[in-house]
């Protein structure tokens, strides 16, 4: 499957962009048949730049929510662009956008809006730290928040005074929040939760509830402010703040990937216990307050009230759960399917080192359906059941070509480099 006009450019990407592609888009972490380039999408489909298709699992990792070139959405925009976009100062969408998600969102009394989720969470760190006058931040541990120096996953060029006072603790164990929230003592600015454990290279977990009331109580009890970091999730599993789902309210909340349907917006939603904070703060960039993106939200949240979006894509998921763990059992495959159905994640038993899981991957791809074998999947209201079908034969397809070359299989480089140190550690 490996493309001519995709490796010309993998070439000159190269020679002007360093080391290609980087950051998430980087394809080092996947098979190297894998495309790099794209040349279009619409609905639930991308074209690479040889004109290649396929079923898009992966939803641009994330902002993809309706389909991609929605028309409602990109109507909207148009509109707006004809009006003006970045200007010196916000267009009336600003103020109509942040009623329409304090209206959406049941803890929000106030928002604001930046570009990537990176720019939410990053602000919502300095603005508890201005609320508490505390320093002390405490993550879970392997939970992404962004690719700032206080958060990114990988340390080059992060010197250890730019993680100082980010301290950690196990998602999901009250236990392990408890003595993390002890050791911080009179200094905790905030804990930071992501709406269920959805970590790369391991199985998703759902929300305890134990965990989430305790982290809300320990908030109260310290004066620290609580984060639910949505960037991933946020409208993916309901209609409003995810740990809603639960009864349990943060005081900030960071948005980003889909509700604008892709375009560039993000959001730090908050209640009056951060305003204070929030309005003290310095926090801007030239193109936070572009009108197109804000208009292309509002419409994109006009649809997600009125329409049976989610629950289409959890029906989907059900679907798609039950043809492919039916397709993996026929041919002897322990296949793990983790996290919410609208947002799957593939991991293989037995597979310590992902071989099995790469070359899955990559026979699905060959059959023109785009999955990523370490990082979880979205569904779109896009997709129909008709895509379903055709990943579920798709997959049943791979199965049978992976375990006919199941003895030649090999690890990745890179991957096994990576868990060789991690085991060194």
């Amino acid at each position: 499957m490996r493309s001519d006009m995709d490796q010309d450019l993998k070439r000159r990407a190269k020679k002007v962009l360093p080391d290609g592609v980087y950051g998430h888009e980087s394809t080092k972490l996947l098979p190297e048949s894998y495309p790099q380039f794209f040349s279009r999408a619409k609905g639930a489909y991308l074209w690479d730049a040889d004109g290649n298709k396929y079923l898009d699992l992966m939803c641009a990792y994330g902002p993809n929510l309706l389909g991609y070139g929605d028309e409602r959405v990109d109507a909207a925009a148009l509109a707006q662009s004809k009006l003006g976009d970045a200007m010196t100062g916000p267009a009336p969408v600003m103020v109509e956008l942040a009623e329409t998600m304090v209206g959406m969102v049941a803890h929000a009394d106030w928002a604001m809006f930046c570009k990537n989720g990176t720019d939410a969470t990053t602000m919502a760190k300095t603005i508890a730290r201005a609320q508490t006058g505390k320093r002390i931040i405490l993550v879970a541990t392997g939970a992404y928040h962004g690719a700032m120096p206080w958060c990114t996953p990988l340390p080059a060029g992060v010197i250890p005074e730019d993680r100082a006072h980010i301290q950690h603790y196990d998602y999901n164990s009250v236990e392990s929040l408890e003595a993390a929230v002890s050791a911080a003592g009179d200094d905790l600015a905030a804990i930071f939760a992501t709406p269920f454990k959805h970590d790369a290279f391991t199985d998703q977990a759902a929300l305890d509830l134990d965990y989430a009331r305790r982290a809300r109580a320990l908030c109260d009890q310290t004066g620290a402010m609580l984060i639910v970091d949505d960037v991933r999730a946020g409208f993916r599993l309901t209609r409003d703040c995810s740990w809603e789902l639960v009864g349990v309210r943060p005081d900030l909340s960071t948005w980003g990937k889909s509700f604008a349907n892709g375009y560039p917006i993000s959001a730090l939603l908050g209640s009056d216990r951060a305003r204070d904070g929030a309005a003290s703060i310095y926090a801007t960039g030239s193109f936070w307050f572009a009108a197109v993106p804000m208009a292309a939200a509002i419409e994109t949240l006009r649809i997600l009230r009125d329409t049976e979006y989610l629950e289409h894509m959890i029906g989907l998921g059900d679907y798609l759960r039950a043809g492919l763990h039916q397709a993996a059992h026929d041919n002897g495959f322990g296949l793990r399917q983790t996290g919410p159905v609208q947002m799957p994640l593939f991991l293989f038993e037995d597979d310590p080192d992902f071989r099995v899981g790469f070359a899955w991957s990559e026979a699905m791809l060959k059959r023109g359906v785009y999955v990523h074998p370490w990082h979880n999947m979205f569904l779109c209201d896009a997709m129909t059941q008709s895509d379903m079908d055709l990943a579920i034969a798709a997959a049943s397809a791979a199965f049978q070509e992976v375990r006919e070359r199941y003895s030649s299989l090999q690890p990745h480089a890179l991957l096994a480099q990576m868990f060789s140190a991690r085991a060194a550690e």
